[in-house]
């Protein structure tokens, strides 16, 4: 277990780099052209490939007219069912690191599950060239009429909900079913999240190229490790032939996490034609073949007594999956970890529909979950006649009351007040429609907001060179989250060598094996690694400082420190710089690997926090907009409080698209019309209501030596339940179905 004379600190006990606000290290490359991201990838003698996609949502493909397609100027070759390499599948393991996002294989059977799915895939000399001649390629189906692409039509509205019962998703403890009934507030209701897209800045692409047996993919990736183990064990070749370089992405929000067939079509292309492949997923099929938030279906019954005492608690919940690889978001996962009450029950179902597979988006589950749960909380305290925040109060859970541990941190009572006292909370009215401004109607609205602090093993890299400069490696990646620019805040603490001189390397699975970037586990999970890298190379200088000859010959090595880029023992120092130099030795470096310890099962590591909206509703010309949000996060402590708050701020943006404005529409033959980003509604600067992020500041030792938890999901989850709540103190009207249209507060 980590100690308090474990914490980085400098000789004078002061933190110099750590938790100060820097600019990202990586902002002039990106400001200049200079990020490398994958589809600017362009390789000598590089082909391009293009996808041709079904157009129905079910059924089977019976033929390919390609004959017109192959005549087109620059083809090269078509790849489909019957041009293809035959393929193992990945063992789909998270554990093992080879998880992808779609199991099925592309073209693997002539089986047609969703609009949208890779039927062939054109190969030419130019872009051009390949996507003129995928537009002549004709496809014949048979196809099947008992398609579904929406679960909400099987629900009743009543009593259970549809689905087949995920094995182990559901728990309980307690008695909740006879609390509920003997509870005298009672509460059960229904509801929803659209199915939202992940809508990225940077397509998917892969650039692919063999050389001999050695496989090397340039792909937009959160996990390079985990592409690497797939397609080795896709291709049944050993992972040391493959490498995946993703130095920079422009965005991904969970569906960059995992390979999709995009990139094994692309790596199979390149090898058949011993030349290198490129692949952009088109923009439309962003929307059908890279995963999405699937919809959820939910039902939260909460039972009380007349003071606000939680008695019980059931949280059922169901979403899409796909019949081309299954997907479980767990909405329910987090709930008995939420609040005290000693009777519990939670459900997860499944419902498979003709859609591509799901994949994790921000906050995957949670969100969707907290929506639901803390929606229901709001309405029971308007049966308690209760104010909203003091029914939480009333229930804070100040132990983990699922895993029966206590907490490692937990400052939620200090979010929450700390956010209402900054938003005015005060000063609202609970009667709905009670508080104008002009033509606005104001409603003011709050909710938890909570996230597991996970970790994860990591190994890393870490060399002092005799230029004075550091070198840091790790393969992870920096998403666009500032990953970069911590570890050099974290190579600079431990060693006084100031960022500028700190070469960090990411985003390469060669690089010793780091975790995917996602679930907000990165931070804690790497910097743990690089400390422990850094002193194995600390001990190799040791080692050759205290040599016959050496500068501190016949020193305890316990006796000498690291400061400021030298090696201090008493009144005598050296640079390390010099004394590489003076050993004619151009790079002294170690590499650690680390892991969770026994702390795992002595405490329970969660994010929490507290967030405050104020929408304001003109009826008199339908006009609904969210003027203010202010949130509170306890995240531990901020690495780089510059960037965390830029997460959180960019978690609100995408709270308030699922809130109020994100969902794909499909029509009566299973195809999304909004598929693109004109149609697709998200929030846009227009939108952006004043924000105001405060970030406590509780260093979590028992999670790391840095007591750093993950900051990108925790600030979304509960936005949109806030929103609905707010919308609700300014109509009275209950929107239980998100997003909350103009439709919906009208029709209501």
């Amino acid at each position: 277990m980590t100690t308090e004379t474990q914490k980085p600190q400098r000789v004078d006990g002061t933190l110099t780099s750590i938790g100060q606000k820097k600019p990202r290290i990586d902002g002039t490359l990106k400001l200049t052209g200079g990020a490398d991201y994958a589809a600017d990838r362009n390789l000598p003698n590089q082909t391009w490939g293009y996808p041709v996609s079904s157009t129905i949502a079910k059924g089977r493909l019976v033929a390919l007219e390609l004959d017109e397609a192959l005549a087109m100027p620059g083809v090269l070759d078509i790849f489909h069912h019957d041009n293809f390499d035959k393929l193992s599948r990945s063992p789909n393991d998270f554990a093992a690191a080879n998880k992808v996002g779609e199991s099925r294989l592309p073209f693997e059977d002539n089986e047609i599950y969703y609009h949208g799915q890779y039927i062939a895939l054109v190969v030419a000399d130019t872009f051009e060239h390949a996507r003129a001649a995928a537009r002549k390629v004709r496809a014949q189906y048979e196809k099947s009429d008992d398609q579904l692409t929406d679960i909400l039509a099987l629900d009743s509205g009543q009593g259970d909900l549809p689905g087949e019962d995920v094995p182990g998703d559901a728990s309980s403890r307690g008695d909740a079913d006879s609390a509920f009934e003997s509870a005298s507030i009672q509460l059960d209701q229904r509801y929803s999240i659209a199915h939202e897209n992940h809508s990225v800045m940077e397509m998917h692409a892969s650039v692919a190229q063999w050389e001999n047996d050695m496989l090397t993919v340039y792909e937009s990736s959160q996990g390079v490790v985990f592409q690497r183990n797939a397609l080795a064990k896709i291709f049944g070749i050993p992972q040391e032939k493959v490498t995946v370089i993703s130095h920079f992405i422009g965005s991904g929000f969970g569906s960059k996490l995992f390979m999709w067939p995009h990139a094994v079509m692309t790596s199979v292309a390149a090898r058949r034609l011993g030349r290198p492949v490129k692949t952009v997923v088109p923009r439309e099929l962003e929307y059908l073949n890279t995963g999405y938030r699937p919809t959820s279906l939910q039902r939260v019954r909460l039972g009380a007594d007349d003071s606000g005492k939680l008695l019980s608690i059931h949280h059922d919940g169901c979403n899409e999956t796909s019949p081309a690889g299954l997907h479980d978001d767990t909405v329910s996962g987090a709930t008995p970890s939420m609040y005290a009450c000693d009777n519990v029950a939670v459900t997860n179902r499944l419902v498979t529909v003709n859609k591509g597979t799901p994949t994790s988006m921000r906050a995957p589950g949670e969100a969707s979950g907290a929506f639901a749960l803390e929606t229901a909380l709001d309405e029971l305290a308007v049966k308690l006649d209760m104010d909203p925040l003091a029914l939480r109060h009333k229930n804070f859970a100040d132990r983990d009351p699922a895993a029966d541990l206590p907490w490692s941190s937990n400052h939620l009572k200090e979010c929450w007040d700390n956010a209402a006292q900054r938003f005015g909370w005060n000063k609202r009215n609970p009667t709905p429609g009670a508080m104008k401004d002009g033509d606005e109607i104001i409603g003011y609205g709050m909710a938890t907001q909570s996230w597991e602090a996970m970790r994860l093993h990591c190994s890393a890299r870490f060399g002092f060179r005799d230029d004075g400069t550091l070198l840091v490696a790790c393969g992870t990646q920096d998403i666009g989250t500032g990953t970069y620019t911590i570890v050099a805040q974290t190579a600079s603490e431990m060693t006084g060598v100031p960022i500028e001189m700190i070469d960090v390397r990411l985003g390469d699975s060669s690089l010793p094996s780091g975790p995917l970037s996602g679930g907000s586990f990165a931070t804690a999970t790497v910097l743990p690694a690089v400390s422990a890298a850094m002193k194995e190379a600390l001990a190799e200088l040791k080692t050759l400082a205290t040599a016959e000859g050496g500068v501190f010959e016949n020193v305890d090595q316990d006796s000498i420190t690291l400061r400021d880029g030298r090696l201090v023992s008493g009144d005598n120092s050296i640079e390390i710089a010099e004394l590489l130099r003076q050993n004619r030795i151009g790079l002294v470096d170690g590499e650690a690997s680390t892991k969770p310890g026994d702390e795992q099962d002595q405490y329970s590591f969660r994010s929490f926090g507290a967030v405050f909206v104020e929408v304001r509703w003109d009826p008199g010309i339908s006009r609904l907009r969210v003027a203010r949000v202010c949130s509170t996060i306890d995240i531990g402590r901020a690495i780089n409080p510059l960037t965390a708050t830029n997460q959180v701020e960019g978690s609100i943006v995408m709270g308030m698209g699922m809130g109020m404005f994100e969902q794909i529409e499909y029509d009566a033959h299973g195809y999304p019309y909004n598929n693109s980003l004109a149609d697709y509604v998200v929030p846009v600067n227009a939108d952006m209501p004043q924000i105001e992020v405060e970030l406590l500041d509780y260093p979590d030792y028992l999670r790391n030596e840095f007591g750093a938890r993950g900051v990108g999901e925790v600030g979304l989850t509960g936005v949109a339940a806030a929103i609905s709540n707010a919308v609700y103190n300014a109509t009275g009207k209950r929107i239980r179905d998100m997003p909350i249209s103009i439709e919906k507060l009208l029709a209501s």
